[in-house]
């Protein structure tokens, strides 16, 4: 399936059923059809534009929708989004507030490269940006890299984060979210032994694999069971005509969204009747709770191939990290190296994806790591979102993960004043 046409062929399909999707809601549309006293024409109406808008925001990337933040001084701030460093297969940018004074603690949240945007976390960014300076790395879409950029794999993500790290100073607090924690770590790593003055000043991991054998879940069972050679063929195309990347291997994000959906398939399918039913009575809206969840959901990105690959061969199969062996070009990282980088774990009690262990493993491998700046919290009830998103995030873990980055900030501790106030679309 490495050919340009498959690839082309699902793009199709796609564009095909967003046409078919504004066909129907245009022609339900006809004002004769009021005369009608069955409701079929609104229904096929309402089918039309749920199928037009949930196929279309398929290749769409999300906007980031935070206009402003409250400061102390009860005034909206704007909120600004400066690129701070910026690299073919992604870029660190930072949320500024304007005219606000620059708050005690800088963040950098180290988003997943696994399918969806940087803005799948936009309810994380909008939840620190109160009490925090906030930086986030934004994962470009493989299918617009062009071939000369070369390619990605786990180690260029790794040094990805070194640089980003590096721009960011050593007065940073490194939160990574779910996929990236085990490169983050690694990256930490990799400064502690290379550039000890560049290391971050906490690290906090969220429901990460760090040992996907610790605890078995469908998404280690898959990665156990399937060959290199059944994922390679089955999974990696090569990007259209239509992108600039054409000619890339990459997973297609469609092809990802099919996973994603099939792992709840009667969840998916209801909700979609469901507001088909609701649009056909008036009942929703354009930012109703539906269409904000899968406006988000829906848009998806390519990965290059070689990335994926690397992280299911090594971080899953050959377990590389949580055996302390993994490598950059022919040297290897020695994650007991890190001994003045606090690190703290986040897990969720319910967590299908990675499950409870998985991450933990981390404070087993800082094995230089003093017992003073090592933390854990095992959310009751979570599942996976829930731990870096929701309430659970809001109301639990954020304001442990903060006075963790404030008990190892080597200064006085910030003042809060409530509960952060945000505004965002």
């Amino acid at each position: 399936m490495k050919f340009m046409y498959t690839y082309d062929m699902m793009e199709s399909a796609r564009n095909t059923n967003e046409w078919l999707g504004a066909t129907a809601r245009a022609f339900a549309s006809y004002p004769a059809w009021g005369l009608s006293p069955a409701p079929w024409f609104n229904v096929m109406a309402a089918w039309g534009d749920v199928t037009e808008r949930s196929f279309s925001r398929m290749i769409v990337k999300p906007d980031w929708g935070i206009p402003s933040v409250v400061g102390e001084d009860g005034r909206d701030h704007p909120i600004a989004i400066d690129t701070v460093v910026d690299k073919p297969f992604g870029s660190l940018i930072h949320f500024r507030a304007v005219g606000r004074s620059q708050r005690p603690r800088k963040v950098l949240l180290v988003a997943p490269m696994s399918g969806h945007y940087a803005t799948l976390l936009r309810s994380t960014v909008v939840s620190l940006l109160a009490e925090a300076e906030v930086y986030i790395t934004d994962w470009h879409n493989a299918r617009d890299i062009p071939v000369s950029a070369g390619k990605f794999d786990i180690e260029d993500y790794t040094m990805y984060l070194v640089d980003f790290m590096k721009a960011l100073g050593p007065d940073t607090n490194v939160i990574a979210v779910c996929q990236p924690a085990p490169l983050t770590l690694a990256a930490v790593a990799y400064l502690a032994e290379q550039d000890p003055a560049a290391q971050p000043r906490t690290m906090t991991l969220i429901g990460g694999p760090i040992d996907p054998a610790a605890k078995e879940t469908e998404v280690t069972d898959f990665g156990r069971r399937i060959t290199m050679g059944q994922l390679e063929q089955s999974m990696v195309q090569r990007v259209g005509f239509k992108y600039r990347g054409a000619g890339r291997l990459v997973y297609p994000g469609l092809l990802q969204l099919q996973s994603f959906i099939s792992m709840n398939m009667e969840t998916h399918a209801k909700a979609f009747f469901d507001q088909v039913i609701a649009s056909s009575k008036g009942e929703a809206s354009d930012a109703d709770r539906h269409n904000k969840f899968y406006d988000e959901y829906l848009a998806v990105m390519d990965m290059p191939a070689e990335f994926y690959l690397s992280t299911v061969e090594r971080v899953f199969k050959r377990r590389v990290i949580a055996r302390n062996v993994f490598t950059i070009g022919h040297k290897q990282i020695d994650i007991g190296k890190i001994t003045d980088v606090a690190v703290m774990i986040v897990e969720g009690e319910n967590d299908d994806i990675s499950a409870p262990g998985q991450c933990l493993a981390a404070l087993d491998l800082c094995t230089g790591l003093p017992d003073s700046k090592k933390d854990s919290h095992l959310e009751p009830g979570a599942g996976h979102y829930g731990i870096f998103a929701g309430k659970s995030w809001r109301n639990n873990i954020r304001p442990l993960v903060l006075d963790f980055i404030d008990r190892n900030s080597g200064a006085s501790r910030p003042t809060r004043r409530g509960k952060p106030a945000i505004r965002a679309v």
